[in-house]
């Protein structure tokens, strides 16, 4: 399978984020393709982790198939001959698409992310640990890093255009989207992780937190949209190593975190662009954990078809 860090097909390019470029295919329907850059920092790295964008993809592939009983979602094939098919203008570019493109129905995207928190980690236990609080508002005394969080805490965030996002309240949520949409991308939010952390933790993966993003058609549909439950917007941890009271590994891109962490103690970098180049052993570490979660997750190493 190619490397990809940015793409170039015969469709109206209308964004290009971090790690997918989306197409406009008509007034109905998007190109979503991820690419294999990876940021860390907010930064993008130069060198692109091979299979990572097949990896996203495909992931989320699998999980609307999951899900088509619980939440209506966007995706129309993540497969590239369906695609070609219905988007006849891609035939010529089914190599460059194979694995990593999602064809998808369009909506107007709610500018909130709707965040679950399963168990308390990450900025979620840094601000508890702090005060006792998420978004400032209080949580139950006696949580401990990593612990279970019963019933999950939705926790939305602000969707920034660079930067964090940053954790708000329900009621700033109400401010935005009104309570009626709230409630509803509450509910929806909720109905899917349940899924999904029940999925996962039978197949070795407990899904820590997680973000979600929903759009509406012209129609008035909820969808649930880009991409779910993937190690990129999502904390996967393995479930035989689990121990409350400490960090855990995960099936992200951990090592390239780690290895950035040395560099900017070390003095080497500022944490800025451009970021240092990585090394082959740190690009292969990082692709084989993507890879790894896939495995873990479905059952069967990630195929893409030539």
């Amino acid at each position: 399978m190619m490397l990809m860090t940015t793409s170039d097909l015969p469709l109206e390019r209308i964004a290009r984020g971090k790690v997918r470029d989306v197409y406009a295919v008509d007034a109905d329907r998007l190109l979503l393709v991820a690419t294999d850059r990876v940021s860390a920092y907010d930064v993008v790295m130069a060198e692109p982790i091979p299979k990572k964008g097949a990896v996203l993809t495909q992931v989320s592939a699998w999980w609307f198939k999951q899900l088509g009983d619980v939440v209506k979602h966007h995706m129309i094939s993540a497969d590239a001959d369906e695609i070609a098919a219905a988007v006849p203008v891609l035939k010529p570019h089914r190599a460059a698409i194979a694995g990593r493109a999602m064809l998808c129905r369009r909506g107007t995207v709610f500018p909130i992310e709707c965040v679950i928190r399963g168990y308390i980690t990450g900025s979620a236990w840094r601000e508890y640990a702090k005060g006792g609080t998420l978004a400032g508002e209080s949580l139950p005394a006696g949580l401990r890093e990593s612990g279970r969080l019963d019933p999950p805490i939705f926790s939305p965030a602000t969707k920034a255009e660079s930067g964090h996002d940053e954790n708000i309240t329900i009621s700033e949520m109400k401010k935005v989207l009104g309570a009626d949409v709230t409630g509803e991308l509450e509910r929806l939010s909720r109905l899917v992780y349940t899924r999904g952390r029940d999925v996962a933790l039978k197949n070795g993966i407990i899904i820590a937190d997680t973000k979600f993003e929903f759009g509406r058609t012209a129609s008035g549909e909820i969808l649930l949209i880009d991409e779910v439950m993937t190690p990129d917007s999502s904390r996967f941890w393995p479930a035989d190593g689990y121990a409350e009271g400490r960090g855990q590994p995960s099936f992200d891109k951990q090592p390239l975190r780690d290895w950035l962490d040395v560099e900017r103690h070390a003095g080497r970098w500022n944490g800025e662009a451009p970021p240092p180049k990585l090394p082959p052993e740190v690009v292969e570490a990082t692709s084989q954990r993507y890879l790894e979660a896939y495995r873990r997750l479905t059952g069967a190493d990630l195929v893409v078809p030539d």
